[in-house]
């Protein structure tokens, strides 16, 4: 609800249809175009089958860097590129073919995770609606990911992250983790 794609897309002339419970293959079956984003469950394979191309992920990391959960934590915490994605949905997490990416450099007062996460939001928000057209009408030739990247459950965020301290801060308090 928070995103300003759905009036974006509904300016552009798209019918859109917003779902943030559980979606089953039999309620999208007639959708012509599926895009994920900040959405919580895992894409079912008989989804990911169904529309094939057509099903795609705006993820918050530079992929295959930061799959997973809280990718922007885990980019300063691990020291990886920051950055967003625009890729194919395939049956692992955030593993599917890229479509464009864009790395992220933080202004001076974004300097907080929370700061850094709403960064982030735009950033994926504005690079999907540049490439909108060719994006959803498939002029974009999927990459495949290079390299292991890192990924991270939600259950593996440390129960004492302060999303409004300074990251800097954070990271002397708690010594960095490798990849």
């Amino acid at each position: 609800n928070n995103t300003s794609l759905i009036h974006f897309l509904k300016d552009e002339g798209y019918i859109v249809v917003h779902q943030e419970n559980k979606i089953e293959l039999s309620y999208i079956k007639d959708f012509d175009f599926i895009i994920v984003f900040m959405y919580r469950y895992i894409i079912t394979n008989d989804i990911v089958l169904y529309f094939e191309k057509k099903i795609i992920n705006l993820h918050i990391s530079y992929l295959p860097y930061g799959r997973g959960s809280h990718p922007v934590f885990w980019s300063f915490i691990e020291n990886f590129p920051k950055g967003v994605t625009i890729h194919v949905i395939d049956k692992g997490i955030d593993t599917g073919h890229i479509l464009i990416q864009k790395h992220v450099k933080y202004k001076k007062n974004e300097n907080t995770f929370r700061k850094a996460h709403e960064r982030c939001l735009i950033e994926i928000e504005n690079l999907f609606k540049d490439n909108h057209y060719d994006i959803l009408n498939l002029k974009i030739e999927p990459k495949k990911q290079v390299g292991l990247g890192s990924y991270h459950r939600t259950k593996e965020l440390p129960p004492n992250v302060d999303w409004d301290m300074k990251i800097n801060d954070y990271i002397m308090i708690n010594p960095r983790r490798s990849t």
